[in-house]
């Protein structure tokens, strides 16, 4: 066989690499990162679209203490899996992954 006939297939695996598989691996890790350094106070958005304030995180069973409002003068408080946050919010504007 001649070499030349792998030279196109060797290009479609480099092109499938660096437009597909490296920023997924980027932005998984970006993400990941985010989620390590949350602490108590930081405003974040779930996947479902929860918005609210972290009031406590349990590292051992990865679960999140969320505020997500006031009724009735009580807080309501959610308990949320840590793999379920999206977003942080900084300055009212969302980040994705910092």
């Amino acid at each position: 066989m001649d070499i030349t006939f792998f030279i196109p297939l060797i290009a479609i695996g480099a092109i499938f690499y660096f437009l597909l598989l490296r920023p997924e691996q980027q932005k998984r890790k970006k993400h990941q990162t985010m989620l390590e350094n949350l602490t108590k106070g930081d405003e974040i958005v779930t996947n479902g679209g929860l918005h609210g304030k972290i009031l406590g995180i349990s590292n051992d069973r990865r679960i999140v203490l969320l505020s997500v409002g006031e009724m009735n003068n009580q807080d309501i408080k959610v308990n949320i899996s840590l793999s379920a946050i999206a977003f942080l919010k900084k300055g009212g504007e969302l980040i994705e992954g910092e």
